[in-house]
């Protein structure tokens, strides 16, 4: 416990609060005694809570934080542990990677359902679902999922502006007067270039020569460490998704072949669609549907994209198209919030009532004439007027 209590304090020294997430305000941490909070590998969980833990006013030996891929794991259990810090007076119990722990739901609703002073903090992959766990959770968590930084996160965490979040109905309704309110003082489109090469996950701030080898990286470990601790698939499996992954990323987006895609995997149907949804679980695929409601993992997607640009620049072997990036960009702003489904007018229909079609800043709405709610956001340009948006206000969404 004493060295377990020490790295926590470490921990807790080390980390900076110069920029902290609006999720940190968002995240009801005194209301709930039992959060989660998920995301991809590398958006910053493990940062999120260590701040909150700081700025807390704790004692120390009153909140720890362990990562339950410590060593200390593999001949201790965590509930032992969770009972041993509550009896000496603990309070708060961070735990991080619980997919790294085999038992981790199981312990964590007894700890839960023993201790009932003890508040527990967990952060785990983007692919653990509370309720397929051995104890169920999901009546008792609240859970939070973690994006990686958005457009103005990026200019934020450099200390470039302070721009608060825009809803999409005033981006649709006020664009015109944000955007000129915005650019008067500062120029985003010289900072826009590098936000789509290495500007979604926070480690870019460590040193940017080498964020694309870092980003493939995090994807092969989110393939053959996460992905098996939560699903315990084979490393065939794993060779497979990687085999996917590579054909998708010169591939995308695209109305996938399921068939071809098969064959070119020497697999099934069933399981190339099985395939595509791990990825997006990992984050590193989205998939449109036609019809997002009441959609399973049997049925197949309309359309497949990277989840961010910085993963096409990653995994790309040339350079990506700007089309791709456009759209991929727009993609992963706008679906944490909303619901984005295929449309075959026009790019994407958000929300079941807007539809928007991406482009150049000679994009006109000429093919959307006939549609009531569409909108044209239009990349190289600061303001737009009317329905065409300046693609780089979407990035103000969280």
């Amino acid at each position: 416990m004493e060295t377990l209590l020490a790295k926590s304090a470490i921990k807790l020294q080390r980390v900076s609060t110069q920029f902290m997430r609006d999720a940190l305000v968002k995240v009801t941490w005194a209301d709930n005694r039992l959060i989660g909070i998920k995301g991809a590998r590398g958006v910053g969980k493990t940062t999120l809570v260590l701040q909150y833990l700081k700025l807390s006013g704790f004692a120390l030996e009153q909140a720890l934080y362990v990562s339950l891929d410590d060593l200390y794991f593999s001949m201790n259990r965590l509930y032992d542990l969770g009972a041993s810090f509550t009896r000496q007076g603990g309070l708060v119990l961070v735990l991080d990677e619980v997919h790294r722990y085999a038992n981790w739901s199981q312990e964590i609703k007894n700890l839960y359902d023993d201790f009932p002073d003890l508040r527990i903090i967990f952060t785990g992959s983007s692919i653990i679902h509370l309720e397929r766990g051995k104890g169920d959770l999901s009546r008792r968590a609240v859970m939070y999922q973690l994006p990686g930084l958005s457009f103005r996160e990026f200019l934020r965490i450099q200390q470039l502006v302070a721009w608060s979040p825009v809803s999409l109905t005033d981006l649709l309704e006020r664009h015109t007067q944000i955007a000129a309110d915005l650019t008067a003082s500062f120029k985003p489109l010289a900072h826009w270039a590098d936000y789509l090469k290495h500007g979604y996950y926070p480690y870019f701030l460590e040193n940017k020569e080498v964020y694309s080898q870092k980003l493939t990286e995090t994807i092969a470990l989110s393939l053959e460490i996460d992905l098996p601790s939560v699903y315990g698939i084979s490393y065939a499996t794993v060779d497979k998704l990687k085999q996917l992954l590579v054909v998708l990323a010169e591939s995308v987006p695209l109305k996938p072949n399921i068939s071809k895609l098969s064959e070119q995997l020497h697999t099934t149907r069933g399981l190339v669609v099985e395939y595509m949804h791990y990825l997006e679980e990992l984050g590193i695929l989205l998939l449109l549907h036609r019809d997002s409601f009441g959609v399973t993992r049997l049925q197949k997607p309309e359309k497949v994209y990277l989840s961010h640009p910085n993963v096409h620049y990653a995994l790309h072997q040339s350079q990506p198209n700007k089309g791709t990036i456009r759209e991929s960009f727009l993609l992963s702003q706008i679906h944490l919030g909303h619901q984005v489904e295929y449309t075959e007018d026009g790019d994407f229909k958000i929300d079941r009532q807007i539809t928007i079609e991406v482009g150049g800043a000679s994009k006109n709405r000429r093919q959307l004439t006939n549609i009531e709610q569409a909108y044209v956001a239009a990349n190289d340009i600061e303001v737009g007027y009317g329905r065409k948006i300046p693609l780089w206000l979407f990035g103000l969404l969280y």
